[in-house]
């Protein structure tokens, strides 16, 4: 006896859908890599083979732990693209400036010939947008200005822009200076309880600069809401140490969502950091609107969303309205970029003066020519060139974002060559900033005399030094950056001489920004306190 029908049908649809399924999944995971192959290499761009599923991602992660595992370089030794970007500096010589990789079934065309990349991020960004970041990444940044696009970005960088004004910033100096002038303390309490007869103590910096970062951002981010947002960033760090470490394990798939204890936790202290900052934007919304000349003089980020927010709703402006969630992830945003990316150009301007003594004085004798004993103020800071020209070769020696991801929007040609949508343009800045053709023979070398006449002099095209971007999407905190970075070494300078320690060990390595593998001990000597016999 034969099946009922409606069995046979039922089996017939199944099959049918199975069949579906499986030519959908063939055709994203090879037909259509492989065509988007063939494409590319009539055009004359090639690259490494694509692989199902995978793409070429094996074999980056063959190449970055080769790069890894190798000795550590000398510390005067700049040339860091082949450790930091390994994959690229690999291929680039095997096919060319501009070639073919796969992260996965998604392909990527790395380009670096500045005036394209100036196509790409200026002229004609209507046509590329930033890529969907890993799902890991985002809890680490929030979703707001860095990963929002189109009206809802514009809107948002709208209301935020007042909060990085300079004249804003400005106001911020005495409050920074004296969470740095505290940090300072600190270390020649510490010198003078060390057991060196030289008064002399070694600091990981890289672990001390960030407390001077993260109170730097609370008062941009909080205002006079200080105390409240220290505690919501505390929470936070934390977060950002479980993301961090989930991170490295971003090729076990679904590993985010396995019930482990870390997940657990981060899971927790995410919502409980949303619930804080939901609470305090409500208490700070009813302030507001009930003492409104409480405002301080400082237009912080946090006060600034809450009044756009409660002028878009009185208004009925067409724009959609800034939420509270909008609020937290914009908060959580600020305080991962802020953060991460002025404590590494601390970290990185720091080592290097330990590493080169005479620009390390050379910076301090104009500290003290235009600040003497005085703490800096916001007049000083714009009268110290050659710190400024110090933190303009950090950031092209050690950007720390060394690579950037643009999606084409719609088929767009590009150079010569059919750009197909969904493709994704990686962007070196590392390999900009280290490119011998751009910045001459002395390209490896720390040389902050290059930008003694400003970066237009210094590079042969504007575009091969972009450390906060280029265009529209380029970083809104970079003068915050470096004014911190500023202050924070020129009061640095002003109170000790510092070299490298025996211990530290140069092995620039890459999650998600540039940062020093094994941390950055520096040994510091108060000026004030130098016995004849003690020699740097």
């Amino acid at each position: 006896m034969g099946l009922p029908w409606k069995w046979v049908l039922s089996l017939g649809f199944a099959s049918l859908c199975l069949i579906y399924i499986t030519v959908k999944v063939l055709d994203v995971l090879w037909w259509k890599p492989r065509k988007i192959e063939q494409q590319f290499a009539k055009q004359g761009i090639r690259g490494p083979k694509y692989h199902f599923f995978i793409g070429c991602v094996k074999e980056m992660i063959a190449l970055m732990v080769e790069a890894s595992s190798k000795p550590p370089q000398p510390h005067n030794y700049h040339n860091i693209l082949p450790r930091v970007l390994p994959f690229y500096s690999h291929w680039k010589k095997i096919y060319g400036p501009t070639f073919l990789i796969w992260f996965g079934p998604t392909p990527r065309i790395a380009i670096s010939d500045p005036e394209l990349i100036r196509e790409v991020l200026l002229s004609r960004s209507e046509y590329f947008d930033r890529y969907e970041s890993h799902p890991l990444i985002r809890q680490l940044e929030g979703k707001g200005l860095v990963s929002l696009r189109g009206e809802k970005w514009a809107h948002h960088r709208k209301v935020l822009t007042p909060t990085f004004h300079m004249d804003n910033l400005k106001l911020l100096v005495p409050y920074i200076g004296k969470t740095i002038k505290d940090m300072v303390e600190k270390w020649k309490d510490m010198c003078d309880t060390g057991s060196s007869s030289c008064g002399e103590v070694e600091i990981d910096v890289s672990e001390w600069l960030q407390i001077v970062t993260e109170d730097a951002i609370t008062r941009t981010a909080f205002g006079r809401s200080y105390e409240d947002g220290k505690a919501v960033f505390q929470l936070q760090t934390q977060l950002m140490a479980f993301a961090s470490e989930a991170f490295r394990k971003v090729f076990i798939p679904g590993y985010r969502f396995i019930p482990t204890k870390k997940n657990a936790s981060s899971w927790k202290l995410d919502k409980e950091i949303k619930k804080t900052l939901v609470r305090l934007i409500g208490r700070r919304s009813t302030e507001d609107y009930e003492k409104p000349d409480a405002n301080s003089s400082v237009k912080d980020l946090l006060g600034l969303m809450i009044n756009a927010s409660t002028n878009l709703k009185a208004n009925k402006h067409p724009v959609e309205p800034i939420t509270v969630l909008d609020i937290v992830e914009e908060c959580k945003t600020f305080f991962f970029a802020g953060k991460q990316t002025t404590s590494n150009l601390l970290t990185w301007a720091t080592v290097l003066l330990a590493m080169h003594p005479n620009w390390q004085e050379r910076a301090r004798q104009e500290v003290l020519e235009v600040c003497g004993s005085e703490l800096p103020n916001k007049d000083h800071l714009f009268k110290l060139k050659t710190l400024g020209m110090i933190l303009s070769e950090t950031l092209r020696l050690y950007p720390p974002a060394v690579a950037t991801i643009r999606r084409a929007k719609a088929d767009v040609e590009l150079g010569g060559h059919m750009i197909p949508r969904d493709t994704e343009l990686l962007i070196p800045i590392m390999a900009l900033h280290h490119d011998r053709d751009q910045w001459g023979p002395d390209v490896a070398q720390f040389n902050p005399a290059r930008f003694a006449d400003g970066i237009a002099r210094a590079v042969k095209h504007p575009t091969a030094y972009i450390p906060f971007g280029l265009g529209a999407r380029m970083c809104i905190g970079q003068n915050l950056a470096i004014l911190e970075a500023k202050l924070t070494l020129a009061i640095i300078l002003q109170n000790f001489t510092f070299r490298v320690s025996p211990k530290y060990v140069h092995s620039p390595t890459v999650l998600m920004l540039l940062y020093p593998q094994y941390g950055a001990p520096v040994i510091f000597r108060p000026i004030k306190s130098q016995p004849s016999d003690c020699q740097l």
